[in-house]
């Protein structure tokens, strides 16, 4: 799976979030943007996978502007974002969320370190 891949970056942004529900970590800017390895995605495909999981229930407190045609643009901050209980739920019960959690998990950076804090 590809850094960038939906599902890949979809796990990152759950199990941060996850890990700041839990009071494992703070958000922070700077560490999440590490995290879902920002420098690798374009503003607005994180911006299309943010409206996504909001439109699906993962994640609430974000909010979009859709000022032309099909393109939405954050209205708000990174840190107003919340993980859903059906996030928490998609996040551990999800058999693609699963697969990538397994591919993962072994990673030596900051997502192989939260994986093993709260999954």
């Amino acid at each position: 799976m590809a850094k960038d891949d939906y599902n890949v970056v979809v796990f990152k942004i759950l199990t941060y979030l996850y890990a700041c529900l839990k009071r494992t970590t703070l958000f922070d800017e700077r560490v999440f943007k590490q995290i879902i390895d920002k420098q690798r995605i374009a503003d607005e495909y994180l911006t299309d996978i943010l409206h996504m999981m909001t439109e699906e229930d993962l994640i609430t407190g974000l909010v979009f502007a859709k000022p032309w045609g099909n393109t939405y643009i954050l209205a708000n901050e990174y840190g107003d974002m919340k993980i859903t209980s059906y996030g928490i739920n998609y996040l551990s019960e999800n058999s693609t969320m699963s697969k990538v959690r397994d591919v993962l998990k072994d990673n030596t950076g900051l997502i192989g370190e939260l994986i093993k804090m709260v999954l």
